[in-house]
This record gives C-alpha cells, structure tokens and sequence, in this order.
C-alpha cells in the first residue's frame, strides 16, 4: 500500500527547494528535477505544490517524460480527503 497525502499537505511542499506536485493523483517530490527540466524551473515552481495534472496533459509529455516520473513518486492523494488546491 502506498502512503497517502492530502492535498495539504502537498501544499506545504511550495518552495524551490522542497517542491511535490500532483500527476493523476499521486504526489511526487520534483525538487531533484527543477533544475533538470526542459521547461525551466518557473513552470515547476509555478505549477508545484498543486494539482498540475491538467498543465502536464495540456503539455503533451512524451512517454520517456512519464516514465520520469516513477524515480520522483512519493505517494498518492488520500482518495478520503476531497478539495483541490
């Protein structure tokens, strides 16, 4: 089972240098990537923090981009706990 988050404390994780987002309702901690990011870091920081599943899909991440993602999972949101950030 994985560990779970709320949004809250997603939230609490805003800054360059601890950043977490969300992607399809798991939580990732992308503060290793901000530098890393082809986008630039403004678009982490800017999206971070929060829900950026739909920037991410508006984006068209490619599949090598996704699979990405599994180094950076911590969890997922807590599916008890509604409310968007």
């Amino acid at each position: 089972m994985s560990k779970l988050f709320t949004y809250e404390q997603v939230a609490e994780h805003n800054k360059r240098e601890d950043l977490w987002m969300i992607i399809d309702n798991k939580v990732y901690d992308i503060t290793a990537f901000v530098d890393e990011h082809p986008g630039g870091e403004e678009v982490l920081i800017d999206e971070g923090a929060r829900d950026a599943t739909g920037p991410f899909e508006d984006v068209g991440h490619s599949p090598d981009a996704r699979e990405m993602l599994v180094k950076y999972y911590l969890g997922d949101v807590d599916p008890s706990v509604s409310g968007l950030i």
